[in-house]
This record gives C-alpha cells, sequence and structure tokens, in this order.
C-alpha cells in the first residue's frame, strides 16, 4: 500500500518557526526555553538546505505598536507597552546565526503586506500573523507552486507556533518531518503524539544525510 504520509526529500522545504531575536535574548519576556539545545541542530538543518539548494522558509512574528495585528492572549499587553516583535527592531531581527550575511535586515512594510522576502538564494522570510504558518499567508500557494510535497519542521517555542504549524501543515496534505532535537519547549509526550497525525520524527544526525541524498531509517512516530 502506498504511504501517503512518507517524505519526499526531494520535495521537501524546510520551515523554521519563531528563529528570533526576541525569543533567544535571556532578558525578553518571551525567551524560549531549550533554545541553545536545539540550535544547533537548526543550524546543521540550515547549512544542509542551503547546500542542496533546497527551499527555505522562516516565519516571523510582527507586532504593530498599538496591537492591532496582535492576537488576543497578547493584544492587551503590547498596547499597555510591551515592546517585543516591533517592526523594525532589534528583536524581531533573525537569530544572527541563522541569517545568510550579516547585513540581512527584515523589510517590515513588505513583510506586513504579505510578501515574501529573498534573503539569499532559494531562502526567504514571511510574516506570520498567528502561532501557525499557513494560518492567512500565502505558504500553501508558495510550496504548490514549487511542487513541495514535504515540510521539515524546526525551530522555537513548540508550545505555539511550532505545534500550530504541524497541525496547519496537516490539515493541508503536506507530508511532514519533525526534527526533534531542532525545537525547543517540547516534551517527549507531545513530540510523540504527532505520531497520530503520520508525523515522521527524524533527529538531525538521519535528517540531514536524508536531505543531502541518503536514505532515512525506519523513523515513523
Amino acid at each position: 500500500m502506498n504511504d501517503y504520509c512518507f517524505p519526499d526529500k526531494g520535495k521537501s522545504a524546510l520551515l523554521t518557526i519563531s528563529a528570533q531575536r526576541d525569543f533567544s535574548r535571556a532578558d525578553s519576556p518571551i525567551c524560549a526555553k531549550g533554545i541553545e539545545r536545539a540550535l544547533p541542530a537548526v543550524l546543521r538543518l540550515i547549512e544542509t538546505f542551503r547546500k542542496q539548494s533546497a527551499p527555505i522558509f522562516h516565519s516571523v512574528r510582527l507586532y504593530r505598536p498599538d496591537g492591532s495585528n496582535v492576537e488576543p492572549c497578547r493584544r492587551s499587553a503590547v498596547e499597555e507597552g510591551l515592546r517585543i516583535f516591533m517592526p523594525g527592531s532589534f528583536g524581531a531581527e533573525l537569530m544572527d546565526a541563522l541569517n545568510p550575511a550579516p547585513d540581512v535586515r527584515l523589510d517590515p512594510e513588505a513583510l506586513l503586506n504579505g510578501d515574501f522576502q529573498e534573503l539569499a538564494d532559494n531562502e526567504y522570510v514571511f510574516y506570520r500573523p498567528r502561532w501557525g504558518a499557513f494560518h492567512n499567508t500565502s505558504l500553501e500557494e508558495e510550496l504548490r507552486s514549487r511542487g513541495i510535497t514535504t515540510v521539515v519542521i524546526c525551530g522555537f517555542s513548540f508550545s505555539t507556533g511550532t505545534r500550530a504549524t504541524v497541525y496547519e501543515a496537516s490539515a493541508r496534505d503536506f507530508r511532514i518531518v519533525v526534527v526533534p532535537d531542532a525545537i525547543s519547549n517540547a516534551s517527549e509526550p507531545a513530540i510523540a503524539e504527532l505520531g497520530r497525525l503520520g508525523v515522521y520524527l527524524m533527529q538531525s544526525k538521519s535528517c540531514c544525510p536524508w536531505i543531502a541524498g541518503a536514505r532515512p531509517g525506519p523513523v515513523a512516530a
């Protein structure tokens, strides 16, 4: 029988979730736990996709100072002065280690307009207005237009953006790979539950050679 969930390395794109400075700064009110542990694996994935000239999409949050585009659970805090993900701010930028070049900066106006900003060859950043990377964005259309069937998901703050993105990708019939050692703030039971969605789990030491051409092992969740 066909395995409709088995990932296709030749039609894969990497999605990074919330790899922004405001998530990684120790003094940030939303500093994500476990970033130091997950970051090396995230960087290995990015480097592998770059070497293969395979598409990479970084999803970011941007909060308008008046709170008008902020989700309800944080809107009051932003209205009252919480300053995170402010367009053009230091904290809204991608983490330095992920940037393809030191002088690359986000274009907040274009991103808030729904555009995909090209950072390097086949590497893009886009704004997501809520937790999941597909909600009210053109990500699905971008992936479909490139013939992408499989998304490899990594990043930070599993309990919000990463998990929401997995569910949204599943609802759109994408094949999904989650890289547990490239995700922060996730318990083992939470990761294991993704198997009910047909998600494949690959540690970076397996996923990177697979993307580079090696066959994956039996890693179904």
